[in-house]
């Protein structure tokens, strides 16, 4: 996993680092999630900002036998690790950025709260929309409690190209 270093409050530098900008991107094998990283991406470099990539393993329903169900959520949680260790070397490749990297198990919508309150220094949560039909389950969510977030929600919309998102960003 890719960690950002902490930094205590004397050190040189620290009050900038500590405005820096920081886009959270929801990373998932989905090409919403591909473009809102791209965007983050673009933002963060261009703003002197990082990105913070948060892999999401979803509670998986209840199996009969605990093995089968335990070797169920082992697998999930190996394949997002994987999915985030893979954007996180694309990004750092692409953009030099080192972003940092958390897999967690649960509810959508309910871990990204606890990340979000977990890590105050996020300025922005940047979800990817669908490029038909509905949005997306996390941007349904997020935009139906909007005023409530700690942070400023991007969009990036479905039917934008890279050429598109590069312009933008």
């Amino acid at each position: 996993m890719v960690h950002m270093a902490n930094e205590s409050e004397g050190t040189p530098g620290a009050e900038a680092r500590a405005r820096q900008r920081v886009y959270l991107v929801i990373m998932d094998d989905t090409e919403e999630a591909a473009r809102a990283l791209r965007f983050a991406a673009r933002r963060a470099v261009r703003t002197g900002g990082t990105v913070h990539i948060l892999a999401l393993v979803p509670r998986q329903e209840f199996v009969v036998f605990g093995s089968i169900q335990a070797t169920i959520e082992a697998e999930a949680r190996e394949r997002a690790e994987d999915l985030a260790r893979t954007a996180a070397g694309s990004l750092a490749d692409e953009s030099g950025l080192q972003p940092a990297v958390a897999v967690r198990t649960g509810s959508g919508p309910q871990v990204v709260r606890e990340y979000l309150a977990e890590h105050p220094e996020v300025s922005a949560l940047v979800l990817g929309a669908a490029a038909e039909g509905n949005p997306g389950p996390l941007v349904t969510h997020f935009t139906s409690q909007i005023g409530q977030l700690p942070c400023v929600l991007m969009i990036v919309p479905g039917g934008i190209d890279e050429r598109g998102i590069d312009s933008f960003s």
